[in-house]
């Protein structure tokens, strides 16, 4: 019983994965009646792609929702972890993240529940390259930077996301998609960036996380589709390498940014206590970011989340004070979310944001599952 209701749940998160975005039935002429029973069959079919649509609505909710919740989770717990226990190890925590990551998939692998797959060692050691990269990337980034100027170049994600998008995938954005992220990235920015100063290793720092975190989020969506391969799959093969080699060089990497020892670190109950469940949280958020990525794509995920940014803003307003809430902080917010808005809904319409024609892929798409993607992304 347990085995058949867990098999369904892992079913439906390969569906998260792969749903492709069904017929546009915004047409009233697609809910019409039909005139004779000659089109019934092609009436059942109209009704048969609206109840798709609804279905894709629903299932896209709940992906960015699981995203959003785990995203946040963690951030609260390691902030918990780090801030007021002194648990500064934050490379070594993330090999700790995969550790945990890997021995669900290896469990899950074990009792059938995720099927084999293969993914080539070459577009493996590429893949945890760039994610390896931006882990510590961002970890220099954050120790060489002021905040600010920490915040701006995690805000030149989306753009560098859209031009990976443009020149690899031939993606086009409509004036109104580009306008609506100009927007999400102006209102975060009010929101976010206090002080800005920049020094020469620092913004190398900043340049090699940039690059590599929107690398690797494109090779996520890129492997899923090439590959066809569902969520834990794609972690099935690449968490044990971000596990190892995570924990091999994450004690040296943070006794350089913190000069602490993590073997030294004086652990207790409450400290292990949230290891654990940072952990455990990690899971579900490294596989709602590949569920989130792989369904939409890395630009979306980007400008979409920076809603978790806001959340996080509100939520330390909330547990620690009115201090980090102030009007430029609230106008900022309500920017960024209008822009969200604007970007749901332009980049829907037709022509918002279309991957165009290549003769590459038409030649593959009788050779790859990964190329009957429709072509509006």
């Amino acid at each position: 019983m347990a085995r058949a209701a867990f098999l369904n749940f892992t079913n439906a998160i390969d569906f998260l994965t792969f749903s492709q975005a069904p017929i546009n039935c915004a047409d009233p002429k697609a809910f019409s009646k039909p005139s004779s029973s000659s089109s019934f069959l092609s009436y059942r079919i109209k009704m048969t792609s609206a109840g798709k649509a609804d279905r894709k609505a629903s299932l896209d909710a709940a992906s960015w929702l699981f995203n959003v919740v785990t995203s946040v989770g963690i951030i609260i717990v390691n902030k918990s972890l780090m801030a007021t226990h002194g648990f500064s190890f934050a490379t070594t925590l993330t090999g700790l993240h995969f550790a945990t990551t890997t021995l669900l998939t290896v469990i899950l692998k074990w009792l059938g529940y995720i099927q084999p797959s293969q993914l080539p060692l070459p577009d493996l050691l590429k893949f945890v390259l760039f994610a390896n990269f931006s882990i510590v990337g961002m970890n220099v980034s954050l120790m060489w930077n002021s905040v600010g100027f920490y915040q701006i170049a995690k805000l030149t994600m989306i753009p560098v996301s859209c031009f990976l998008e443009v020149v690899l995938d031939n993606v086009r954005y409509s004036r109104g998609t580009k306008l609506s992220i100009t927007l999400v990235l102006l209102g975060v920015a009010v929101c976010t960036v206090t002080d800005v100063s920049v020094n020469a290793k620092g913004f190398i720092a900043a340049l090699v996380a940039v690059w590599s975190t929107s690398l690797q989020q494109h090779y996520v969506h890129s492997l899923q589709r090439k590959y066809s391969l569902g969520s834990f799959n794609l972690l099935g093969h690449t968490a044990p390498v971000q596990a190892a080699s995570l924990l091999i060089l994450g004690p040296f990497l943070d006794y350089w940014l913190t000069n602490k020892v993590v073997y030294a670190y004086d652990y207790h109950l409450i400290s292990l206590s949230l290891i654990v469940l940072s952990c455990t949280i990690a899971v579900g958020t490294n596989l709602s970011q590949f569920i989130c990525i792989g369904r939409f794509t890395a630009v979306s995920f980007q400008v979409l989340g920076h809603m978790k940014t806001i959340l996080v803003l509100i939520l330390g307003f909330i547990f620690f004070g009115k201090e980090g809430l102030n009007h430029q902080v609230v106008i900022g917010m309500f920017i960024a979310i209008l822009g969200m808005i604007w970007y749901g809904n332009a980049s829907s319409k037709p022509g918002g944001k279309e991957r165009l024609p290549s003769s590459k892929s038409q030649k593959n798409s009788a050779l790859s599952e990964s190329s009957e993607v429709d072509e509006k992304v």
